[in-house]
């Protein structure tokens, strides 16, 4: 997890400052002769702390970890161009950690605007470096990495953003390079053994800090994170549930006008939710398509139509389209092209229907923010694409339909309490998340129906045994996979050629991380034991212990 890369310069080259015309641009910022502001505050926005990313795996963490102290945040590429946030109103910036050296050729920058709107900016690790390097500072390589724990003593307790916190402070460290000469007018408050420049700040809202405190490895962070929005950048603290569920309520209405809506159901919180949430701002313009499309776990088609007609006075639409998606994946292996194929017949057959109820203009989804970010792809590389969600990257370009995404900036926690802010049950707002496209990515290789059904089988006994354990609600998810390995068994005596199921139990706050659930050896025997007595072509089933990162929650 260190964010910093060897360079092949020189070490004389590596510590130097950044090109003399730029340097004078950004002193002439600081020094106050700025240009004219290019941020325009929304009105109606929330109050919103903007996160530029650099790369860094904890990016999405820090945004997490903002909004959780009550303060709207959104994360967005470093190079994002100042437009693009007019829907917000912006009250500080924070330069995300990332994995390239400031020094290298090529290597992401400071936008100047971000330093001419005059607003607070908190630097973390490169983004600390980054402010440094960019006005004028020095950056060079530390010669040893340094990763993990260490003790950051605080030299300036009257600072508003060391408010609260202890005169040695243990942090989390990940980098490879260091601040060795601040920029002019700069402090530091903040001095770890390795790092001298541990805090640093020009005592005018702009600050840098070596460490991570969005981890939960830096036990003080999230009051740093409070701080840095409250006492720094002076947000009020105004991001509830129900002050999301009002906005988007008004949001929507405006969107939608007298148009028709449908939304794609999927029995999940986040389609339950967001159907729930866009009948609240236009009523019986909405009409709800519950799709079966093969790919669900054993049953659960007719508990979801049971469920929602039962608590959603919505009309809904019941349509089963097995055959129609697995002949879409009929020798399908590329786990990319399974998604893409099942979001483009998604697609298709929700216009197919809509002919039947006349003009229809949108299409609701229940998109999530860690859907977007982990389908986008940045153009300038900082952050990787991970893999593409079918509610993302399956969507086809000639799609017919306006997308509702009343959900796209909400992590699952923040869902669920607007779930419960608009009066849906427990039973769906804390229902394990179901990946859209089903378990087309649970099954390794071809989807046919003989592998649905063994897999069906095997994680009805997985999900019946961790409800019976009583820890449903403790895991973030809990199921089977059905792998494209055979292996050599014995069951009744005879010799067996049979699958392998891998089980996959994961304990999580958001999905963007996550760490293998440690269940007791007695429940893994269960599961073992059942799944390889009830379901004859399986012979094997191991337990799946890596967490995310470096693995991701489901298998494809």
């Amino acid at each position: 997890m260190v964010e910093t890369t060897e360079s092949t310069a020189s070490p004389e080259a590596r510590i130097r400052t950044s090109g003399d015309s730029e340097v004078a641009a950004y002193l002439e910022i600081a020094e106050g002769r700025e240009p004219a502001h290019v941020l325009t505050p929304a009105p109606n926005a929330p109050e919103t702390i903007v996160v530029l990313d650099y790369g860094s795996q904890f990016s999405m963490l820090i945004t997490r970890r903002i909004r959780e102290a009550g303060v709207y945040s959104e994360l967005v590429p470093w190079d994002t161009p100042p437009e693009r946030l007019s829907h917000l109103r912006v009250k500080g910036f924070v330069l995300s950690g990332g994995p390239a050296s400031v020094y290298e050729e090529g290597a992401p920058h400071l936008p100047p605007w971000v330093l001419t709107e005059g607003l607070p900016v908190l630097g973390i690790c490169y983004g600390m470096q980054l402010l440094a390097y960019s006005l004028g500072g020095k950056v060079a390589p530390t010669g040893t990495r340094e990763y993990g724990h260490a003790v950051v003593n605080l030299s300036e307790r009257g600072n508003a953003l060391l408010e609260g916190l202890p005169a040695a402070m243990p942090v989390w460290m990940s980098h490879g390079d260091h601040v060795i000469e601040m920029p002019p007018g700069w402090r530091s408050i903040g001095q770890s053994e390795t790092s001298p420049v541990s805090i640093m700040t020009d005592g005018a809202g702009r600050l840098g800090i070596q460490f991570h405190p969005e981890v939960v490895h830096t036990p003080q962070g999230d009051q740093l994170i409070k701080n840095f929005a409250f006492n720094v950048a002076g947000c009020r603290g105004d991001w509830t549930a129900s002050n999301f569920v009002a906005e988007s309520i008004a949001t929507i209405r405006q969107q939608v006008g007298d148009g028709k809506v449908i939304c794609a159901l999927s029995g999940g919180v986040d389609s339950a939710v967001a159907a729930r949430l866009v009948h609240a701002a236009v009523g019986d313009q909405l009409t709800c398509i519950f799709v079966d499309n093969g790919l669900l776990r054993l049953g659960e088609a007719d508990q979801v139509v049971a469920t929602f007609r039962e608590h959603l006075a919505i009309p809904l639409r019941h349509v089963d389209a097995t055959d129609r998606f697995l002949e879409q994946l009929a020798e399908v292996t590329n786990p990319e092209t399974k998604r893409k194929r099942i979001g483009e017949t998604f697609i298709r057959l929700f216009e197919d229907e809509t002919r039947s109820l006349g003009q229809v203009d949108f299409l609701v989804q229940g998109t999530t923010y860690p859907d977007v970010i982990e389908s986008a792809s940045t153009g300038n590389n900082a952050a990787a694409k991970i893999k593409s969600h079918h509610n993302v990257g399956g969507l086809p370009k000639d799609m017919r339909l306006t997308l509702v995404e009343p959900l796209r900036n909400l992590f699952k926690d923040e869902v669920r309490r607007a779930g419960k802010e608009l009066g849906l049950p427990d039973e769906m707002v804390y229902r394990q998340p179901f990946p859209g496209p089903g378990l087309a990515i649970r099954v390794i290789g071809e989807v046919t129906r003989e592998k649905l059904g063994i897999l069906q089988r095997a994680d009805r006994i997985v999900m019946d045994e961790i409800a019976s354990a009583g820890m449903y609600y403790d895991l973030w998810q809990s199921f089977a996979v059905l792998t494209d390995t055979k292996s050599v068994g014995v069951q009744g005596d005879f010799r067996t050629y049979g699958h392998t199921i891998a089980l996959r139990c994961v304990a999580a706050e958001d999905a963007m991380t996550a760490d293998w659930a440690r269940l007791p050896y007695d429940l893994l025997a269960t599961i073992s034991t059942r799944i390889t007595n009830e379901v004859r072509e399986v012979n094997r089933v191991v337990y799946d212990i890596t967490s995310k990162p470096p693995g991701t929650i489901e298998w494809e």
